[in-house]
C-alpha cells in the first residue's frame, strides 16, 4: 500500500498502480487532482484512490503505508507522514529550501525506529500548505 504526496498529472500514480496493490495519491491543487482522477479512471486503474487536500497531514484514515513517495519538498520532513509509515516501510522524500538544492532522503521504520539517509542532491517545487 503507496501513498503518494504530489498525484500532479497522474503519470507516476499510474507508474505505481502497476507495482503496488493500492495507491492513495494526495493533491493540494483541484483542477489536477480532478484531472488525474479523471484520466486514470479512463484508463482503466480501479487501485487508485485520489484525494484532494494537503500532503503534509497525508491520509490517516488509510495508514499505515508500506511506501511513501513525495514528489514536492518540504522544509522538514512531516511527522505525519513519518507517523503514518508502517513498520518495515520506507519514504522517499525532497526536502529543503524552496527552490534551492534539497536532499533526496530516503526514511526507513524498522522496530518503531527511524533511519534517515541522503540518496543525492535535488530540486523539486515546494511543498503547498492550505493554511
Amino acid at each position: 500500500k503507496v501513498l503518494e504526496i504530489g498525484t500532479g498529472s497522474g503519470y507516476q500514480t499510474a507508474i505505481l498502480a502497476e507495482i503496488a496493490k493500492e495507491v492513495y495519491s494526495i493533491e493540494i491543487i483541484e483542477d489536477l487532482a480532478k484531472r488525474a482522477e479523471r484520466i486514470l479512471k479512463k484508463l482503466g486503474y480501479r487501485n487508485v484512490h485520489i484525494k484532494l487536500g494537503d500532503g503534509y497531514n497525508g491520509w490517516p484514515e488509510k495508514a499505515p503505508f508500506d511506501a511513501i513517495i513525495v514528489t514536492c519538498a518540504p522544509q522538514k520532513i512531516p511527522e505525519p507522514l513519518i507517523e503514518q509509515l508502517k513498520d518495515g516501510g520506507r519514504m522517499v522524500i525532497p526536502v529543503g529550501r524552496r527552490y534551492g538544492i534539497q536532499r533526496l532522503i530516503l526514511v526507513k521504520k524498522v522496530n518503531g525506529k527511524i533511519q534517515k539517509r541522503i540518496i543525492t542532491f535535488v530540486r523539486f517545487v515546494p511543498m503547498i500548505r492550505k493554511h
